[in-house]
C-alpha cells in the first residue's frame, strides 16, 4: 500500500492531487484497530492546543453558526496583522495556505503561461501549475550534502529563458524550510535570488516574476522573509495555522504582500470559505504570543530525541528545521520495505514514487513521545528482519 501523495496527468486532463490511504483503510488492510493507526505523513501534532478545547466547550462564537462568516474576516485579519507585523491590507485570509496557493496560481498563472518550480519540494505546487494549463519548468535542487539548497543560478537562467510553450515564467514557487527536506534555505539565498532576478528581468525588458514564498514551517526556524517584498514588490509569502498552531483541520492560511498584490489575488477569493470556529479560534491563538514560541520548542526537543533514537535503531534521519524527519535508506528497495513494515504496525509514513528524487527516502513526522517511541521500536524491529 503506498501513502504517496503524487500527481496525474494525461494528454486530456490536468495534473491533480492523489489522496493519501485513509487511516481506516491501512487498518482494514492490516487486521488492525483503527485507533492503533497514527498518522506519521501529514505533518500534524497529535492534538491541538488546549486552549482551543476550551473555546469549543464554551461554544460562543462571535458569528452564530447559522450564519456566514464577516466577509473581511476582520478579527482574524487584525489578530494575523498583529502577530505577523505586517498591516491588514496587506493580509488575504483563506482555507489553509493550500486555498492560498490556489488563489495564487488563478491570479498569476494563465493558461499558456509558464512556472518555474525548484524539486524536491510539495507536489501542489507543479500540481495548480498544471492545472492552469501553464508549463511546469523544474529545476532541481543542489545535492543533499548541499541540503537541498535552491540552485539560484539554475533558477535565474530557467527564469531568463522560455519555456517548450514560448512563455517566459511569471510564476517562481518557493518553499522554506522546504517540505520534504526539512531544510530552510541558508541564510541570503533567497534575497540573492530576489535581487538577481529583478536584475535579469530590468536587463531584458521583461516583468519581473512573481514569486510565492510557501513559510508554512516558518516558525520552527524564528524568522520571517516577508520583509522581502519591501524591495521585490512582486513577493507572495504564505502562512499557516496548521503547523505550529497546531490546527491543521480547522483550515486558515495566509498570504503576505503588497496591498496591490494582494487585491490581484483577492479578486479569486471565494465568500465564506473560513469557517465562523476557524475564525474565532484562530484569532484567539495568534492573540496570545507566547503559544506558538512554546509548541515550537517543544516539538524541536522531540525532534531532536526522536532523531537520535533513530539513529540508534541503524536508521538514518536527516537534518531538519521543521516538525518532520527525512529518513534516507541505502535504496528505494530498502525505503518500501522500511514502508511495508511500519505501515504493518498501524504507522502511516509518508513515501515517495519510485522516479522521485527522495524514492530511497521517508518522511516521518515528530509527534509525541509515546507515539514516536512506538516508531523508533518498529524501527529497530524492521532492522532485525522481524
Amino acid at each position: 500500500m503506498s501513502t504517496t501523495a503524487s500527481s496525474f496527468a494525461s494528454p486530456t486532463k490536468p495534473a491533480s492531487w492523489s489522496w493519501e490511504a485513509t487511516s481506516e483503510s491501512v487498518a482494514e488492510r492490516y487486521g488492525l484497530p483503527v485507533e492503533q493507526v497514527v498518522r506519521f505523513d501529514q505533518n500534524t501534532a497529535p492534538a491541538p492546543p488546549e486552549m482551543v478545547r476550551k473555546l469549543l466547550e464554551i461554544g460562543a462564537f462571535e458569528v452564530p453558526l447559522s450564519e456566514y462568516p464577516p466577509s473581511d474576516y476582520g478579527r482574524l485579519v487584525a489578530a494575523a496583522a498583529e502577530r505577523y507585523g505586517v498591516a491588514r491590507e496587506e493580509l488575504l485570509v483563506g482555507a489553509g495556505a493550500d486555498e492560498i496557493l490556489d488563489l495564487c496560481a488563478k491570479a498569476f498563472l494563465p493558461a499558456g503561461g509558464a512556472a518555474i518550480v525548484p524539486v524536491p519540494t510539495y507536489p501542489m505546487y507543479g500540481i495548480l501549475t498544471d492545472q492552469r494549463r501553464a508549463a511546469v519548468l523544474r529545476v532541481p535542487r543542489r545535492a543533499a550534502d548541499a541540503g537541498y539548497a535552491l540552485d539560484i543560478d539554475a533558477v535565474r537562467v530557467a527564469a531568463s529563458e522560455p519555456a517548450d510553450n514560448g512563455a517566459h515564467p511569471g510564476v517562481i514557487w518557493l518553499c522554506s524550510p522546504n517540505n520534504p527536506t526539512g531544510r530552510a534555505e541558508p541564510d541570503g539565498v533567497i534575497a540573492a535570488l530576489l535581487d538577481g532576478l529583478a536584475r535579469d528581468a530590468d536587463a531584458a525588458g521583461r516583468p519581473h516574476p512573481t514569486v510565492i514564498l510557501d513559510e508554512a514551517y516558518t516558525e520552527f526556524t524564528g524568522g520571517s522573509l516577508a520583509g522581502l517584498r519591501a524591495g521585490y514588490p512582486r513577493l507572495v509569502v504564505l502562512r499557516t495555522m496548521s503547523k505550529a498552531y497546531s490546527i491543521a483541520g480547522l483550515r486558515v492560511g495566509f498570504a503576505i504582500a503588497r496591498p496591490e498584490i494582494i487585491e490581484e489575488i483577492a479578486i479569486y477569493r471565494p465568500p465564506g470559505s473560513v469557517s465562523n470556529v476557524s475564525v474565532d479560534v484562530a484569532a484567539a491563538l495568534l492573540s496570545d504570543a507566547a503559544l506558538a514560541p512554546s509548541r515550537v520548542a517543544a516539538i524541536a526537543a522531540e525532534r531532536e530525541r526522536f532523531g537520535h533514537a533513530l539513529r540508534d535503531a541503524g536508521w538514518d534521519p536527516q537534518p531538519s528545521t521543521t516538525n518532520f524527519l527525512l529518513v534516507a535508506f541505502a535504496s528505494t528497495a530498502a525505503a518500501e520495505a522500511a514502508a511495508e513494515g511500519l505501515l504493518s504496525r498501524g504507522l502511516i509514513p509518508r513515501t515517495f514514487p519510485a522516479d522521485h528524487p527522495l524514492a530511497h527516502s521517508l518522511r516521518l513526522t515528530v509527534r509525541n513521545q509515546e507515539q514516536d517511541d512506538r516508531l523508533v521500536a518498529a524501527a529497530r524491529e524492521i532492522g532485525a528482519g522481524r
